[in-house]
Order: C-alpha cells, then structure tokens, then sequence
C-alpha cells in the first residue's frame, strides 16, 4: 500500500536555483559555486588504468584485479560527486523556506557537445537530491519553465535578448540593473516559482509590485 506523504506549503524566503558550466549553482540571493571537475580531475588516472587492463589477457588474475582498479576509482568518483551534492543542497535548504530550480531538458543536454561535462556534473542527480533535502527539511521545492531565463531583466521584465556564452554580467538597458548573468537567470527562475505558487513578486531595483511586462511575460508560459 502507497501513502502520498504531504508535501510542505510554499513558505518563507524564496531561492531560485541555476545551474551551468561555469558555476555549477548561482542563487537568487547572488550565491556562486564553482564547479568541481569529479570525473575530468580523475581521467588521467582512469586512462592509465584501462591501458593496464588492456594489456593483460582476458579473463587472467591479473585482468580482474586491473578491472576491479576501474570500477574502484568510477565510484570513488561518484561516490565524491553525491557527497558534495548533498552538502550544497543542505547549505541551499538553510535559509530558504521554498527552491525553486529550471526544468532542464537534461538528456538533451547529455547529447549536446558539451555533454561529457554535464554528465560529470550530475545536474539531474544533483536536482533529485535537492529535492529530498527539501522534503525532509520542510522546504517546497518545485520546477518552472527553464525558456529565456538568461534573456529576461529580473528588475523590470523586459527581454534583453541573447547573450554570448563569454557574457558574464547583464546589464539591463532599460533600467540599468547589473548583475552576474547567472544570478541574472535564478532571480528569474525565483520570479517564475513565486508567481506559479501565488505570491506577490517585487520588482529588485525598487521595491514595486510585478511589472507589466513581468506579468505578460508569465501570461505566455
């Protein structure tokens, strides 16, 4: 028999969640974390290892115990990755009564040329373990529409268009809010989540109410 435990209410602060390349997390609160190389780091030693194995006859002592060495480091490897997932995702639940993350296209992303790096980041592992961490702690945690979050000006709702990949700050034109691009994007995943669950949305630059284009903007989604 499957009981469907409650989920917690949307309460408390709001932190929207981006994840990427370059810093594997930004918040809406302007927090960066770099992105660790698990995999990357250890594929010098990996290649070695498989070179040995390789070398040995199949099926020989010797080429289990080089196999064994391979299959060792894989999970050392991921083991490292879910441990450190676990503890960002405790340090997001802190001080935020509601998460809310993009809802990525993450096979698609897998196949992308980057994909060896967004395999070796884990983003759908990391998102599955974020939002264990909210249940447990209390914390609501829900997905929003992952379109344009880099294109759109938190402050004021108006689309500023594509950015470079070598971009790193957003300077809107209109009402000259600056920022980190990445922080850029998790005030509007944060932005998107408030609006979803009911609440009031403010404007970053002055305080007011959600702006019209904000709202037209979320109309079309």
């Amino acid at each position: 028999m499957f009981v469907n435990l409650p989920q917690p209410m949307p309460h408390g602060e709001a932190v929207g969640i981006d994840v990427g390349l370059t810093s594997f997390v930004a918040t809406s609160n302007g927090l960066l974390v770099k992105r660790p190389r698990f995999f990357v780091d250890a594929e010098r030693k990996l290649k070695l290892l498989q070179q040995r194995v390789s070398k040995k006859r199949i099926g020989s002592n010797n080429w289990y115990k080089a196999q064994k060495k391979v299959a060792s480091l894989h999970e050392y490897v991921a083991n490292c990755r879910k441990d450190w997932h676990r503890k960002l995702s405790h340090q997001i639940c802190n001080d935020a009564g509601m998460v809310f993350v993009e809802d990525l296209n993450l096979v698609g992303l897998s196949r992308g040329m980057l994909g060896k790096h967004c395999l070796d980041a884990g983003f759908g592992q990391f998102f599955n373990i974020l939002e264990q961490t909210c249940f447990k702690r209390g914390v609501y945690f829900q997905k929003v529409d992952a379109r344009k979050t880099t294109q759109i000006c938190p402050s004021c709702g108006i689309e500023t268009g594509k950015k470079e990949l070598s971009q790193r700050t957003h300077k809107c034109s209109n009402c000259g809010y600056t920022t980190d691009r990445d922080v850029v994007s998790a005030q509007v995943v944060a932005i998107r989540g408030l609006a979803a669950v009911g609440h009031t949305v403010k404007m970053l630059a002055v305080g007011r109410s959600l702006p019209e284009g904000w709202v037209n903007l979320l109309e079309s989604l």
